[in-house]
């Protein structure tokens, strides 16, 4: 099955979807073998691996490099992250092109203005609402596969408040989006006033911010309010910080690394997660 169509399928079955963050192959391997139905890659955990803050500097083509190791790396659906389409409705046009080729399923544009920032930090300003549809509408002209789908993310809650961010959900709802994503901040009484506007008509993603600005509600508890994709897009990578700078700090202080031999992953399970016995199977096949 396409991944496209198992994100669809994903969509329109019963719960919540539970999806977890991946910035390179390997975690999202590690994402697949968890159990998790959906990967997500974020721009954020992305501009981290590569040494920046998430201020937009990350092009489309580095994206889409990751995205494509990811999407190759696990069969469960990939969403990726594409900012704000890098420029323009021509911009997004090609980004939607370049995105949907690699073989994610899906990918999210941002209305926040350039240059952009994570949706957690402050001093973010957002274009104005017809701009965002009219990107909106070139990303669905765009796609080859009608099943790719298009999340409208809104960054204007922190900006211009609930009002307007109800108003741009209208909307970009009319405009085709397939997704509705809304940047929260922590009141809950906006996340409730939120899905009591859209749920049902479309469904919702909630990003599960690490930054801990919005309120960390458990998958039961989003699915009562309606939300239908709960996204955990960045634990992983800063729980793996920690433990490498601790590690990392044991080794340099014991010049030894038995202490932490217990909290390593085995080789052989890395390397099995790297397909070894396939690809030593295939070499044996080949003759070489």
């Amino acid at each position: 099955m396409k991944p496209t169509r198992r994100l669809r399928e994903l969509l329109a079955s019963q719960g919540i979807v539970m999806a977890a963050g991946a910035y390179d192959a390997l975690t999202a391997r590690l994402v697949e073998q968890a159990g998790f139905p959906l990967c997500v890659l974020g721009g954020n955990a992305l501009s981290i691996s590569l040494g920046y803050p998430d201020l937009g500097l990350t092009s489309m083509t580095e994206v889409a490099r990751a995205a494509r190791c990811i999407a190759g790396a696990v069969t469960i659906p990939v969403i990726a992250d594409a900012d704000t389409g890098y420029g323009g409705t021509l911009n997004v046009w090609r980004t939607v092109q370049e995105f949907e080729g690699i073989g994610v399923a899906g990918l999210h544009i941002e209305d926040q203005a350039w240059p952009k920032r994570s949706g957690h930090m402050t001093g973010k300003k957002v274009v104005p609402t017809v701009e965002m549809v009219g990107k909106i509408r070139v990303a669905r002209e765009a796609r080859e596969d009608a099943d790719f789908v298009i999340i409208a993310r809104c960054d204007a809650l922190m900006v211009t408040g609930l009002s307007d961010t109800l108003e741009r959900g209208e909307a970009y709802l009319e405009a085709g989006a397939d997704v509705l994503f809304f940047e929260t901040r922590n009141e809950i009484d906006e996340i409730e006033a939120l899905a009591e506007r859209f749920r049902g008509r479309v469904p919702l993603l909630y990003n599960h911010s690490e930054s801990g600005k919005a309120p960390l509600l458990q998958a039961a508890e989003l699915e009562a309010i309606g939300f239908k994709i709960a996204a955990f897009y960045g634990h992983a990578q800063l729980a793996a910080c920690r433990t490498m700078r601790e590690v990392l700090d044991e080794i340099l202080r014991t010049g030894n690394s038995t202490t932490i031999w217990e909290r390593m992953l085995p080789l052989d399970d890395v390397w099995q997660l790297c397909d070894l016995a396939k690809l030593k199977a295939l070499q044996e096949n080949l003759g070489s």
